[in-house]
């Protein structure tokens, strides 16, 4: 698989999690048993995901000049994250996300958004001087809303590929700005959002992808946790299985998930080989605890779908 070159503009959080029995219902308290700090953020995990991959990634974004910039800047680093990009914004703080996960491995997330909140033009001009055709750029919502869609207009204006994962869940987004998306790649709850009626299994999954397919994205990939995902293009869908694997917990699988696919797609492999791969990364994700931490090289991928956990195909197809 050759190296692509991914472009992300997006948020980086420091992670605060706690494990917990089960996750607490509106008012209770849980007791918890574990407390750490892990590097996050949708566009930082995406970014750390496709570098262990291969992928020559480069991440546009911003921390505040606080305890938690450096750290995270250095998790990005290490990975092989292209980070020159990151500017440190001294007038607000690093963004954080407080994620609370039970012993099935299910989490709760709150995300305040700090520097992340101030990405704005200047930081896409800074993306698309280095943007090329055929480059890959990959976007989320952690970010404010206008600048994520002038990016993905600019982007889309300059040839290069545009993937947006559409967390946290937004309202309905114009069909101006899907029209500017090559691949959407929601959950369940965030495809509800976007299409106005609830996803929660296949049939309703694949309706709701095939919605977005007709309001002007190329590819719209609904995500169903253990059910797999659903993807659907303007010619056909498919069910892609998830891999049934010990899960630890399931925070940034999502983000692993866009990693591998982008990683697959920009090396030239068909939809149904990147969505093969992108599955068994995901996989790989969810046995190991935390989000940056968690996510798997190449080899370890490899040798998940060499044992025949990943399928060797979508589990069915239809017009």
């Amino acid at each position: 698989m050759a190296s692509p070159t991914l472009h992300i503009l997006g948020s980086l959080n420091m992670d605060l999690v706690c494990q917990a029995p089960r996750l607490p219902a509106p008012g209770e308290t849980v007791l918890g048993s574990q407390f750490v700090t892990v590097p996050g953020g949708k566009g930082a995990n995406q970014a750390v995901a496709a570098a262990r991959l291969g992928a020559v990634v480069r991440l546009v974004g911003r921390v505040g000049d606080d305890a938690f910039g450096p750290p995270l800047l250095t998790s990005l680093n290490q990975a092989g994250v292209d980070t020159t990009a990151v500017t440190i914004d001294p007038t607000t703080a690093t963004g954080i996300a407080t994620i609370v996960v039970d012993q099935a491995g299910d989490n709760q997330i709150v995300v305040v958004p700090g520097a992340n909140g101030q990405v704005d033009a200047t930081d896409v001009a800074r993306l698309m001087a280095q943007v090329h055709p055929q480059d890959w750029l990959l976007l989320q919502f952690e970010i404010p809303l206008d600048a994520v869609m002038a990016a993905a207009a600019a982007a889309k204006a300059k040839g290069a590929r545009v993937m947006v994962d559409p967390a946290p869940a937004q309202p309905q987004l114009p069909d101006t700005v899907l029209a500017n998306i090559d691949i959407i790649t929601p959950n369940q709850l965030e495809a509800s959002h976007l299409v106005g009626f609830e996803v929660n299994d296949i049939p309703s999954a694949c309706q709701a992808a095939q919605a977005l397919v007709q309001r002007g994205v190329a590819v719209a990939i609904v995500k169903l946790g253990a059910q797999g995902t659903v993807v659907a293009t303007p010619e056909t869908w498919f069910h892609q299985p998830a891999l049934a694997v010990p899960v630890v917990d399931t925070v940034a699988a999502g983000d692993a998930f866009n990693g591998g696919l982008a990683t697959a797609l920009g090396a030239g492999q068909s939809l149904v080989a990147a969505c093969e791969f992108a599955t068994a990364v995901a996989a790989c994700a969810v046995m190991a605890p935390g989000a940056q931490a968690a996510m798997p090289s190449r080899p370890q991928v490899e040798a998940v779908m060499a044992k025949g956990a990943a399928p060797s195909g979508p589990e069915s197809y239809g017009e």
